[in-house]
């Protein structure tokens, strides 16, 4: 077996388990504005500072997946 195929499925197959960051990142981001539009609904006063807490935390949970996307590069392309 040649090793440097070898080597290449192994990075591919670490470059596909960090990018399962994308998925949780999916999941809670969708979970963020399910929870932001229930609040919402039920205190419409509130839309503003919700919509605030919401946007900040939709872009904490986005970290995740773009960290998650660069160990992936890093793993194909430079180790």
């Amino acid at each position: 077996m040649d090793t440097t195929i070898f080597v290449l499925g192994l990075k591919a197959i670490g470059a596909g388990l960090a990018m399962l960051a994308g998925a949780g990142a999916g999941v809670g981001i969708g979970l963020i504005g399910q929870g932001a539009l229930n609040g919402m609904a039920r205190n419409p006063d509130e839309k503003g500072n919700l919509q605030t807490v919401m946007i900040l935390a939709i872009v904490f949970a986005e970290t995740i997946a773009i960290y998650g996307m660069a160990i992936a590069l890093i793993i194909l392309f430079v180790l």
